[in-house]
C-alpha cells in the first residue's frame, strides 16, 4: 500500500502524473522484457512505487508517497484523494478480477482511483484508465467483485448498465443490494441468481453450502423439508403449468446447492388422493394435507423479502396465510372443486 498525505495537487496533475508512469512503464517493458515477466502482482507494487517516485520530482507529489502494509484499497494514495490499484495478468486479455463492491478496505477520504494494468505475457505491456472506467460487470467468488476489463468501451460499464455512476453506487450503505436487485431484473425465464446473500460493511454474508448434492442423496427428513419450504415459497408447485417446478428447482441449486433432476416425481409421484369430501386431488394436495402446521410455520417466519420475491408480490399481507391460499387458488384449476374451500378445509379454517 502506498499513500501520500499531500492534498493540495489538481486530478489533472494526478492524471498526468499516471500517464508518464505508464508511458514509461511501456517504454521499459520493451527493453527489459524479461525482468517484467519474472513479476507478479505484488513484486509489480514495487515497481509502480518506484516509477512513481521518479516522476514525482519536480511535482507536487515529491516525498508524498510511501509504501504500508495490509490489504487496502486501492494500491497507492496520492494528494490525499486520489489513488492508483495496480493489477496484472499472465496472458492476453485484458481482463481481471477487482475489488470487492463494498469497498470495506478502501482507505478514507480517496475519492478517485486510476487503475494501472500489467500485461505479463511477451510483449509486456501497460495501461492505466480511471478505475470506473474499466469496469464491466459483478461477478462472485466468495463475495461479489467488480470484472476489469481494460478494453471496455465507453458507456459500456457496469454502472451505464445500472443507470448510475460509480461514486453514487460505493456509497451506499448496500451496494450489493443494488446489483443483486439489477441483476435479478435482468433474469428471463429458467434463470435465477445463484448468489443473493445478504452483505453487511465489513462482508459478512449469509453462507451456501460449499458441496452440491443430487436430490437422491438427501435423507427422507430433508427430502420433506424441502418439499414442504418448496410449497409455503412457490404457490405455482400446484397450478397446471409445465413450469411450475423451474423457480423451485433454481432456489435449490442457488441456496441450498441441491440439484434435483426429477422434481415432478417429488411432488405429483402417486396420481390422485382424496382429503376428506374432495375426491381425487393432485397428489401435491397430500403433502399440503400431512404438513399444514409446518406450512404455516414456515411462512409465519420467512422474511417479508424472501415470500415477495417468491410468491412475486410487492407487499406480504398482516394475514399470511390467506394470502398464500389466494395465490394457490390463483395459480390452481381443479375440475369440480373450489381451491379455496379445499384450503380451508385442510387449514381448519371453515
Amino acid at each position: 500500500m502506498l499513500i501520500s498525505t499531500n492534498n493540495k495537487p489538481s486530478i489533472n496533475e494526478f492524471k498526468a502524473l499516471v500517464d508518464n508512469v505508464t508511458l514509461q512503464l511501456n517504454e521499459s517493458a520493451k527493453k527489459r522484457s524479461n525482468y517484467f515477466l519474472e513479476r507478479n502482482a505484488q513484486l509489480l507494487e514495487d515497481d509502480v512505487l518506484e516509477f512513481l517516485n521518479n516522476n514525482a520530482k519536480g511535482t507536487k507529489f515529491k516525498g508524498t508517497i510511501e509504501k504500508i502494509s495490509g490489504q487496502r484499497f486501492p494500491d497507492i494514495i496520492a494528494g490525499k484523494y486520489y489513488g492508483v490499484e495496480v493489477k496484472s495478468s499472465k496472458d492476453e486479455k485484458w481482463i481481471t478480477l477487482g475489488g470487492s463492491v463494498n469497498e470495506s478496505t478502501r482507505v478514507k477520504d480517496v475519492e478517485r482511483i486510476f487503475l494501472t494494468f500489467g500485461k505479463l505475457v511477451d510483449p509486456v505491456e501497460f495501461c492505466s484508465r480511471p478505475y470506473e472506467d474499466c469496469l464491466s460487470d459483478v461477478v462472485v467468488t466468495h463475495y461479489p467483485r467488480y470484472k476489469i476489463d481494460m478494453n471496455l468501451e465507453k458507456g459500456e460499464t457496469i454502472f451505464d448498465k445500472m443507470k448510475t455512476t460509480y461514486d453514487e453506487l460505493r456509497i451506499l450503505d448496500d451496494p450489493v443490494g443494488e446489483i443483486v436487485e439489477y441483476y435479478r431484473n435482468q433474469l428471463k425465464p429458467g434463470e435465477s441468481l445463484w448468489w443473493t446473500g445478504k452483505v453487511t460493511k465489513d462482508e459478512q454474508v449469509q453462507s451456501v453450502p460449499i458441496k452440491i448434492r443430487l436430490w437422491k442423496t438427501l435423507s427422507q427428513d430433508e427430502k420433506l423439508y424441502f418439499i414442504v419450504t418448496g410449497l409455503a415459497l412457490f404457490p405455482e408447485l400446484t397450478s397446471n403449468s409445465t413450469r411450475k417446478y423451474e423457480n423451485f428447482t433454481l432456489w435449490l441449486a442457488a441456496n441450498h446447492s441441491i440439484i434435483n433432476t426429477s422434481t415432478r416425481d417429488s411432488f405429483s409421484a402417486g396420481g390422485k388422493v382424496d382429503i376428506g369430501p374432495f375426491k381425487k386431488l393432485p397428489k401435491i394436495f397430500e403433502h399440503i394435507n400431512e404438513n399444514f402446521n409446518l406450512i404455516d410455520k414456515i411462512i409465519t417466519f420467512s422474511e417479508e423479502s424472501v415470500l415477495c420475491e417468491t410468491w412475486k408480490v410487492k407487499n406480504i399481507n398482516k394475514e399470511r396465510l390467506g394470502q398464500w391460499i389466494d395465490l394457490i387458488s390463483n395459480n390452481c384449476v381443479l375440475e369440480k372443486h373450489d381451491i379455496i374451500k379445499v384450503m380451508k378445509f385442510i387449514f381448519n379454517r371453515e
